[in-house]
């Protein structure tokens, strides 16, 4: 039997070793080298492949597929939405992704993308919020689960939050927040109630899992001067926020025909002003306006951003090691002879 050639090995990023590799490089700096790498990518926004995630919708749920092309690297991700997958103590969200050369079409590695995706939605909120936010010490975080440390911990290390007060319906969820930020140099606040959360917080983070059409925030909730960082409205049929909020607010989106469809913008007309966020990395739109202005990042998750992350972590692995290599490419000595090399295996 042939050994699988070099060009055949693919280097996979498991789950274990994707945890060493964060930890290795430190939780916080991954979310800063993430940000800088995703915004890199929304600078040249024009030149990728961009099209609506492919969703297969249920009952209970999303699956989704997520491509995208900068014309040199192609990549993917899957993953799933499952609101009632915690009730069995499953994930909400799993997911993996690939990134493959252009040119050849080989691909270049295989990752787990459950904790990456995870860390990209929150630095791609705080990389928003750098952009769109006022100058704010201390943020709301309602909804405190699977992703609400990543969020919290993105937004001390890109805006510099100082302040953090939860909420959650379940106080269990917010109890697993404290016990999991403690010592990382937040002044964490539990609260009651989501107005006791909002109160002296100029960013609002409402990052909340089930599927439905909720009111997280009402419209009398939200005063001038505010960022909200809306993350958990993100398919048909599943919102956060209070129409009336959206129409007092400017409204910054990743790509609209996606978030037209997933965002809290389905609740509005489908010419309903909107912009998007590389046109004011570029300088070609205008973002925050005025200190009273409402300013509302209906974030959904974009492939740009996943193809960031993934190529992120491909950069990481000759520095880091934590991958092993998967034999997935059929590798005949002659090209033409892929029967042949199914018969020498024998």
């Amino acid at each position: 039997m042939n050994a699988p050639s070099k060009q055949a090995m693919v280097p996979f990023i498991s789950v274990a070793n994707m945890m060493k590799l964060v930890l290795h490089l430190g939780i916080e700096q991954v979310m800063v080298d993430l940000a800088e790498e995703i915004e890199g990518d929304f600078r040249r926004w024009p030149l990728f492949d961009k099209t609506p995630r492919v969703a297969s919708h249920s009952d209970v749920g999303v699956i989704e597929l997520m491509p995208t092309s900068d014309g040199v690297t192609y990549g993917f991700k899957y993953v799933n939405g499952h609101p009632s997958n915690m009730k069995q103590g499953l994930q909400t969200v799993t997911a993996f992704g690939l990134l493959a050369d252009v040119a050849t079409g080989y691909p270049l590695m295989l990752s787990e993308m459950t904790i990456l995706t995870a860390l990209r939605t929150a630095a791609t909120s705080a990389m928003a919020a750098k952009w769109l936010a006022p100058k704010s010490t201390a943020m709301a975080l309602i909804g405190n689960g699977a992703q609400a440390e990543f969020q919290a911990l993105a937004f001390k290390a890109i805006c510099g939050i100082t302040e953090v007060r939860l909420y959650d319906i379940d106080p269990a969820a917010t109890q697993k927040c404290l016990t999991n930020l403690q010592g990382r140099g937040l002044t964490l606040v539990p609260c009651t109630t989501p107005e006791d959360a909002i109160l002296g917080a100029q960013i609002i983070t409402t990052v909340t899992a089930d599927k439905t059409n909720a009111t997280i925030l009402t419209d009398n909730m939200v005063g001038a001067g505010v960022h909200i960082n809306a993350v958990g409205g993100d398919c048909p049929g599943k919102t956060e926020l209070h129409r009336d909020i959206l129409l007092r607010s400017g409204i910054f989106v990743e790509y609209p025909p996606q978030t037209r469809i997933e965002g809290e913008v389905q609740q509005l007309p489908p010419d309903y002003p909107v912009t998007e966020l590389w046109q004011v990395m570029a300088g070609t739109a205008p973002g925050r306006t005025d200190a009273r202005q409402i300013t509302l990042f209906d974030s959904v998750g974009f492939a740009i951003e996943d193809f960031s992350a993934l190529r992120y972590i491909h950069g990481k692995l000759t520095e880091t090691g934590f991958y092993d290599q998967l034999d997935m490419i059929a590798d005949p000595d002659d090209p033409r002879d892929l029967f042949g090399m199914l018969l020498r295996a024998a």
